[in-house]
């Protein structure tokens, strides 16, 4: 037997629009804080020690409430880190942040989870070594939020094949990998519609390439709105100058799938290997030939880690500088950068990471629980009982 539960459903609010369009979300009840006393590697207190790491604080009730997921698939790269995690640490100061480990989306190219279990602990260890504050965010593992799921198969039921047929980038992944084409590789944006939905995320961090994703999930809400009751906001883009981050080979976008990447929390030897391996002009074979540095690889990274990189690029195209001598100084920049990030990495013990997430997934659930009330009474179903 159901008990149902006959809730009111919550009326999206109207909101103002900034300069960077987003909805504020409605004010709802925040995460519930779990846990009791602490033991040894509680995340309760305010220690700066990652043994005893800070338990996330409920941001106030009228912070726009924003959400951004990253698959556990490989190693945490520099293109991970300066396209989504450094944005992801600086909206911490300004937003109520939901982010997460997206185990879900990596079965639809890697159908085996277990093979995941290490990479769920790395990716989370990084994300947090790089500066996502468990005190200031929500961090969780998008399958311990088993909500998720259920919306994903409600918001199908609304949702026009011809809608998910006109995304893009379903013909780019399916030729990445041609022996695992699946239904849920093709309804990927549903999966991220729910994603975004279940925590009424009013803002989404993304770039150009993403607005498509973002603008199916604002048509899917509006449907289920119209068609049972106004339960979600409208998520909107934060726009963010998302830079492309080309590989090593200077030819394609970095990859784990292709195996060109500089990783963020490697070893430093491993660095420089990764970084003297990059391709760099290839219209000037000599030292003494004058440098094209729009052409070059190395010289597009010296922008994200020299404030003065003009300065660099004038020596090369004066042929004032070599290609290796940049890739040394380029290499030795970056593992001087990263050093905190190693250092914040080697303390983080699997049983405190899990526990960040644990935690955080708890979080998130509390929430998601509340929006499936919502939504189960919306569309006719009976209320699950409180598990």
């Amino acid at each position: 037997m159901y008990k149902t539960v006959n809730r009111p459903i919550r009326r999206a609010a109207t909101f103002a629009v900034s300069t960077i369009v987003v909805l504020r979300r409605a004010r709802e009840p925040s995460p519930r804080l779990l846990g009791g006393a602490s033991s040894a590697g509680s995340l309760s207190g305010n220690c700066l020690n990652r043994r005893c790491w800070p338990r996330y604080t409920p941001a106030v009730a009228d912070r726009i409430r924003i959400l951004s997921g990253m698959r556990p698939t490989g190693r945490f790269h520099l293109g991970n880190y300066l396209g989504a995690a450094k944005n992801w640490v600086e909206l911490q100061n300004q937003y109520e942040c939901f982010y997460f480990v997206a185990d879900y989306h990596a079965l639809t190219t890697e159908p085996d989870g277990h093979k995941a279990e290490d990479k769920v602990f790395d990716l989370t260890a990084d994300l947090i070594a790089v500066g996502i504050d468990p005190k200031r965010s929500v961090l969780y593992l998008q399958s311990k939020v088993p909500e998720v799921a259920e919306l994903t198969l409600l918001l199908s039921m609304v949702t026009p094949l011809s809608w998910v047929q006109r995304v893009p980038t379903f013909k780019e992944k399916a030729k990445l990998h041609p022996d695992n084409v699946n239904l849920g590789l093709f309804s990927y944006p549903i999966l991220q519609g729910a994603d975004i939905l279940i925590v009424k995320g009013g803002g989404v961090p993304v770039g150009k390439d993403q607005l498509a994703h973002l603008e199916l999930v604002r048509e899917v809400a509006r449907r289920f709105n119209r068609t049972y009751a106004p339960v979600f906001p409208e998520p909107r883009a934060l726009l963010t100058e998302t830079p492309l981050v080309k590989g090593t080979d200077g030819k394609q976008r970095m990859s784990k799938t292709v195996g060109n990447i500089v990783g963020v929390t490697d070893d430093p030897d491993v660095i420089r290997k990764q970084v003297m391996s990059m391709v760099t002009d290839v219209k000037r074979p000599r030292k003494t030939d004058p440098g094209h540095p729009r052409l070059c690889n190395v010289c597009a990274f010296y922008k994200f880690f020299f404030d003065d990189w003009e300065h660099y690029w004038d020596l090369c195209r004066k042929a004032q500088i070599g290609c290796f001598d940049k890739k040394k100084l380029l290499a030795e920049r970056m593992i001087e950068t990263f050093r905190p990030f190693r250092e914040a990495r080697a303390e983080l013990t699997p049983a405190l990471v899990n526990q960040i997430l644990e935690e955080g997934s708890e979080n998130a659930r509390e929430v998601a629980r509340q929006t499936m009330l919502e939504v189960r009474d919306a569309v006719g179903l009976p209320s699950y009982l409180d598990r």
